[in-house]
């Protein structure tokens, strides 16, 4: 197979750290088993520190144990799905760890989707039982009857607050519903929300003083799907990824081999990144139960909020995406900020500019790696060691028994290393499969290998480096233009905050490049500047010929830039391009 057997010697072996293993044995367990040992084990420890709130590791196992059984008599059994839309709460880990408890799959759903996008999975998923907060009940009593539910399990972002805010809340709630109500020029109160006949309405907390379930359920950890977690949709309909508990167990006992030298295990980290994304449920949720590991949940990531909750529980590890880093760095008076808890960071879910790192790792004197992933892979497939050997730039060396080789597009042959291609990963964390979707599976699934649909190159050390989305590539009159080393570039600007780079029609070059730019509170930037920057540092080709500045990027909940919004909004203003080089575009964001 040509240069196949260059990817089969596993060059990025020699670059592991001593004490990561190339090979790992793996629980073949119902994932709900963590909770049970690490609960027997530490039963005092918090899992989760919420406003204050303290939920210990006993205390969890309780609640999981209830609400299983309450799930029971609602006929939740052995591979029935149950759709969790919230944020991260405590009872986001009590109903995951409960559907799991019975052998059920658990479909974690944005709380911020519209009806028409919850009604796609919800009726995809083809389940009975949804567990939502209160605040999205307008959206949901809209599809539940379409979508098939019989039964809708209702919490509150109060239920598991400290006594005193808690009592506050509904105060709080009246107050913004009345000035929503002003904004939208109503007086009258919000009508109560009534679910649909044959929808019957449970209140969450009444659910657990339910009878406790026995178990965990056994499963056939291989073939038993937990997650049925979809894809975001940002490319079209969004497809049900079955993730089995073999999948997810292996992507934590992953993790715990590559963060070998954290101190003080168990571990605290920060729950910034949502549970209803794959990255935060595997990173965050499924390794703190496993490691016995305390989460600080952060319902709604603010920078602001973020540091003081470093500086006040002093946690270990932040898992997180770029522009969580961006945005504490760039909070005015981050330097007063205690964050030297810090030991081990990993980015992903978006390129991480390389100044975005130098300046998180002087603030903190931790380490922040990039690493990377995606859905159909529990998520995580590879990333640079954190006390090794790191090479700006790329998203490091593939984890422990996972393979990955740059395969041509076309003919699906490896590449030389150096070459760019498609990635294709293989390792025990890849996805059983689409839900219900056999043709869409056998066409990223061949012999085990993932095709990725991310550009991507191997240098001769075995590190790899993703160049763009195959759907990102821009080919501007001829030459193909990646935009990620477009914005690597913009991000160097003293003025930028956040960039992102597209491609747009034009008539001459086919496409031509746009920058969407975000400058830093206070900065100025015009268009020459910014041009005139990128002359310097990149192939007169790749510089963008056209620039907008916004005041934030549209972003996906857990913080990927939504590029199809970009070009979409560039397709419109197709009418009016000399808009986009105007000089009053340059004035502070």
């Amino acid at each position: 197979m040509g240069f196949a057997s260059v990817y089969d010697a596993r060059p990025w072996l020699e670059h592991y750290p001593a004490e990561v293993p190339a090979s790992l044995s793996y629980p073949e367990i119902n994932l709900a088993q963590w909770l049970e040992e690490t609960a027997a084990r530490y039963p005092d420890r918090a899992a989760t520190i919420y406003f204050g709130a303290r939920l210990s590791y006993q205390q969890l196992r309780q609640h999981v144990r209830a609400f299983a059984g309450a799930l029971a008599s609602l006929g939740v059994g052995p591979g029935d799905r149950v759709a969790i839309i919230l944020p991260n709460v405590p009872q986001a880990v009590i109903a995951y760890y409960a559907v799991l408890w019975l052998g059920g799959v658990v479909v974690m759903t944005n709380p911020l989707y519209t009806p028409r996008e919850l009604l796609h999975q919800l009726r995809d998923a083809d389940l009975r039982v949804v567990v939502a907060l209160d605040l999205i009940l307008p959206r949901l009593a809209q599809v539940v009857s379409d979508a098939g539910i019989r039964h809708v399990i209702v919490t509150s972002v109060a239920d598991f607050l400290p006594g005193p805010l808690r009592l506050l809340y509904p105060v709080r709630q009246a107050v913004q519903a009345r000035r929503e109500q002003r904004r939208r020029g109503g007086t009258h109160p919000a009508p109560v929300v009534r679910l649909p006949e044959g929808v019957t309405r449970h209140d969450f907390r009444s659910l657990l003083r339910h009878p406790p379930a026995d178990g965990p359920a056994r499963v056939r950890a291989r073939e038993d799907v937990a997650l049925l977690q979809y894809t975001g949709g940002t490319t079209g309909t969004s497809k049900g990824v079955m993730l089995t508990h073999f999948n997810l167990a292996a992507n934590c006992t992953q993790i715990e081999a590559w963060l070998y030298k954290i101190k003080g295990q168990p571990a605290t980290v920060l729950a910034a990144l949502p549970f209803f994304h794959v990255y935060g449920l595997t990173t965050v949720l499924n390794f703190a139960v496993m490691s016995g590991a305390t989460m600080i949940l952060m319902p709604r990531f603010e920078a602001r909020e973020a540091v003081k909750l470093l500086q006040r529980h002093r946690p270990q590890l932040f898992p997180g995406v770029p522009t969580m880093y961006v945005a504490i760095n760039a909070l005015p008076d981050v330097e007063r900020f205690r964050l030297d808890s810090l030991e081990a960071c990993i980015s992903g879910a978006a390129p991480l500019p390389v100044a975005v790192q130098e300046t998180f790792e002087r603030l903190t004197g931790g380490r922040l790696i990039e690493g990377y992933g995606l859905t159909e892979a529990s998520p995580v497939t590879h990333s640079n060691p954190i006390w090794g050997r790191r090479k700006a730039g790329s998203i490091g060396l593939p984890w422990p028994d996972t393979e990955a080789r740059v395969v041509d597009p076309a003919s699906g042959e490896p590449v030389p290393p150096g070459e760019i291609g498609e990635l294709a990963v293989r390792g025990p964390q890849v996805m059983k499969g689409y839900w219900r979707r056999p043709e869409e599976t056998a066409a990223v699934l061949k012999d085990g290998w993932l095709l990725t649909g991310d550009l991507a190159r191997m240098d001769e050390d075995g590190y790899f480096y993703i160049v763009d989305r195959k759907k990102d590539l821009i080919i501007a009159g001829g030459f193909n233009i990646y935009p990620r080393e477009v914005e690597d570039v913009l991000y160097e600007h003293p003025a930028v905050k956040e960039a992102a780079v597209v491609g747009v029609e034009d008539p001459y070059r086919g496409e031509t490049v746009r920058a969407y730019v975000v400058l830093k509170e206070g900065q100025t930037a015009t268009p020459d500047q910014l041009e005139a920057f990128c002359r310097e540092r990149l192939a007169s080709y790749k510089v963008p010929r056209q620039f907008v500045f916004l005041d934030e990027l549209p972003k996906t909940l857990v913080g990927k830039v939504l590029r199809r919004a970009l070009r979409e909004s560039a397709a419109s203003e197709a009418q009016a391009p000399d808009a986009t080089r105007s000089p009053a575009a340059g004035r502070p964001a």
